[in-house]
């Protein structure tokens, strides 16, 4: 199984936890999930009314330089962790 088939496995995994995760580890799999399909963040930093875009961005942007498939296998991990 590639890593993108496992990648996209874990995608469909991560919508029947059996708990929902507390709101860092949400953060942690949205970034690597960004990370993971699209690479770098990109755009602006969402302003200070948007507190949870700008949560999102701020841990997604924490992973920059870090490749695609590092992402994909990070949170593969996670999610089998969370299983």
């Amino acid at each position: 199984m590639s890593l993108k088939d496992q990648f996209e496995a874990a995608v469909a995994d991560s919508k029947n936890l059996p708990e929902r995760p507390d709101n860092m580890t949400l953060l942690k799999i949205y970034a690597l999930y960004k990370q993971g399909s699209s690479g770098d963040v990109d755009g602006k930093r969402p302003g200070f009314t948007d507190m949870v875009g700008r949560a999102k961005w701020d841990a997604w942007n924490e992973l920059k330089g870090t490749s695609q498939d590092e992402a994909m296998q990070q949170y593969i991990d996670l999610i089998e962790s969370l299983k």
